[in-house]
């Protein structure tokens, strides 16, 4: 059911308009959008979807049940600065920047001794690009479940949504989904590398590598068995795969990725200590 919900995005760039592309017709229609960006040269896409744009903040920000900041980290603190003053008591906030806690976003957003109760934390991913992005989500106790329901619908139209309730698990999320999709990539390259190599050329191999992935996270997806189950399924005794898996396993694969996902787990938990001093 399409609804008429006024929905502010505070920043225009990419992951903004994934969003929107995704939420108008479903939570909303496009002249229920309202974007906020000083980048003027990125107006006339939005405007040719029949949203509305501006380049600083007025008090059309008022009207708009839910905001979405998706500026650069290092500068939603002036964002919020310069756009808090339209809040209303029923405002539904939703922050998509990495590396920034609830507790100096809401800070922020109110004050040190009276933080924004209204405040959704997401994590989406580049896929969302494509509607096909997964999102983690993690909302403060103090808002209400209707809240974060429209928080969820808003985030389904680009993807799926994972909803966790410890924050500092977005800092996991963040180092599989969010970075994910570069170690995917990383590891498209890598294949076509080697598959070069091996005498194909550029256009076979790019072609054989993302059909490859592709088809095996479909099947990862609908099939009943494990990812370990599917893999000894590829894998007879002394054969090729089995030949290519023993150098993983000699190049410790599986603990390079952990230690990957560590130092980016890690890093976010850097990024909340050195943006949050703002």
């Amino acid at each position: 059911m399409k609804q008429n919900t006024k929905i502010a995005f505070i920043g225009g760039g990419n992951m903004a308009m994934a969003m929107a592309s995704g939420m108008i017709g479903t939570v909303c229609q496009a002249e229920d959008i309202l974007v906020i960006d000083i980048n003027t040269a990125g107006h006339d896409r939005w405007l040719q979807k029949g949203v509305k744009t501006s380049s600083q903040v007025s008090t059309d920000l008022a009207q708009c049940k839910v905001w979405i900041y998706a500026v650069k980290p290092q500068n939603i603190h002036e964002a919020i600065e310069g756009s808090k003053i339209h809040l209303q008591s029923d405002t539904l906030v939703i922050s998509i920047a990495a590396g920034l806690n609830t507790q100096s976003l809401s800070a922020w957003l109110g004050s040190q001794d009276n933080p924004w109760p209204g405040l959704v934390r997401v994590m989406p991913n580049t896929p969302a690009l494509i509607g096909k992005g997964v999102t983690g989500l993690y909302a403060m106790a103090s808002l209400g479940e209707k809240d974060v329901l429209l928080a969820e619908q808003i985030l389904t139209s680009i993807g799926s949504v994972v909803r966790v309730h410890d924050e500092s698990l977005l800092d996991a999320v963040t180092a599989l989904s969010g970075s994910g999709p570069a170690y995917v990539f990383l590891l498209i390259e890598s294949l076509v590398g080697g598959a070069m190599a091996l005498g194909l050329d550029d256009k076979q191999a790019k072609k054989l590598a993302i059909e490859t992935i592709l088809g095996s996270a479909e099947l990862a997806a609908v099939s009943d068995q494990e990812p370990a189950a599917l893999r000894e399924n590829v894998t007879s005794k002394g054969g090729t795969t089995a030949a290519a898996l023993a150098v993983f396993e000699q190049h410790n694969f599986r603990e390079t990725v952990k230690q990957a996902m560590q130092a980016a787990s890690d890093r976010a938990i850097e990024m909340a200590g050195e943006l949050g001093k703002s």
